[in-house]
């Protein structure tokens, strides 16, 4: 199927697509976290890998990642212009994500990665939620 955009169009479409504030992961994840009575939570920490937030007494880093960013299968799109090109950024990016959970995890953090389609549903993952309110810090990594 051909894209309904032109060429430059679909470029400029994609190039406004923010890592940042976005409001179906960030945003909607701000407002989970307050449903949830979770507190503590800090943005723009700078450790690495850049977690979208941490909770810094626990050593939790959360990644609220896009599902076609970071190649969640609830999608399974590959844009038929240019598919090479973006399988290999797909591939790359979560090539990327397991480098960084891995090299925190090393640095005694647990991670979370927590996909844009849960997020949109509300639904965090219990363990980062248990952590939060109740355990201590644990070098064990969170799922997805």
């Amino acid at each position: 199927m051909a894209d309904t955009f032109s060429k430059e169009t679909r470029s400029r479409i994609m190039r406004a697509v923010k890592s940042r504030g976005n409001l179906s992961t960030e945003v909607a994840l701000v407002q989970a976290f307050k449903r949830k009575g979770m507190k503590g939570w800090r943005r723009n920490y700078n450790i690495c890998g850049k977690p979208d937030f941490v909770f810094r007494e626990k050593k939790i880093a959360v990644f609220a990642d896009g599902c076609f960013w970071h190649g969640h299968d609830c999608r399974n799109v590959t844009p038929k212009a240019n598919s090479a090109y973006w399988s290999a950024k797909i591939r790359r990016n979560k090539n990327r994500d397991k480098r960084v959970s891995a090299l925190l995890k090393e640095k005694g953090w647990r991670v979370f990665r927590i996909f844009e389609c849960k997020i949109r549903k509300g639904s965090l993952p219990s363990g980062l939620v248990a952590a939060v309110k109740l355990g201590p810090s644990s070098p064990r990594g969170g799922d997805r």
